[in-house]
């Protein structure tokens, strides 16, 4: 095989290398980091707080700074929230590939198509499937964790 052709190749999929490997990494590195950052800076205000007051009352103090928990109504809503952007996307590309396909049958390029209607409409099963799994596990938790969201507002409530 020639050279120019395996360097056509591999710049052909580096997108998918870098989509497919990198992005996650450098994604949950930035998390990570994120998180790091912010708990060294729950430190250090605990710390000065602590050299200003030694009396202070320290699990007090934490409460306040820590970053509140999300209610379980909260992340099932987030869930139907990203299972109807995923369906919605899905749904979007595999009407791009059938689009797509509809363009074929008039164009004369049919070969360099084909592997496009086929990306198109692969990730948009992938996104449908996912999309569809977040919208099965909102319906399934509303019904589970009914009890526990009543109390949870119940508990609100009585804060306030």
């Amino acid at each position: 095989m020639n050279s120019n052709v395996i360097w056509v190749e591999f710049i052909n999929m580096l997108p998918i290398i870098l989509c497919g490997c990198v992005l996650p990494i450098i994604f949950i590195w930035m998390e990570t980091r994120r998180k790091m950052n912010e708990t060294n800076a729950r430190t250090q205000v605990v710390m000065a707080a602590l050299e200003k007051n030694p009396d202070m009352d320290v699990e007090e103090l934490l409460k306040k700074i820590s970053p509140k928990k999300k209610l379980l109504k909260e992340k099932l809503l987030s869930k139907l929230l990203w299972g109807c952007i995923t369906t919605i996307s899905g749904i979007g590309l595999i009407g791009f590939g059938i689009f797509l396909i509809n363009t074929i049958s008039k164009d004369t390029q049919k070969i360099h198509m084909a592997d496009d209607v086929q990306t198109a409409i692969a990730f948009g099963v992938i996104l449908l499937a996912i999309g569809a799994a977040f919208i099965i596990n909102y319906g399934v938790g509303r019904k589970m964790l009914a009890k526990e969201i009543e109390a949870e507002e119940s508990k609100m409530n009585i804060q306030k």
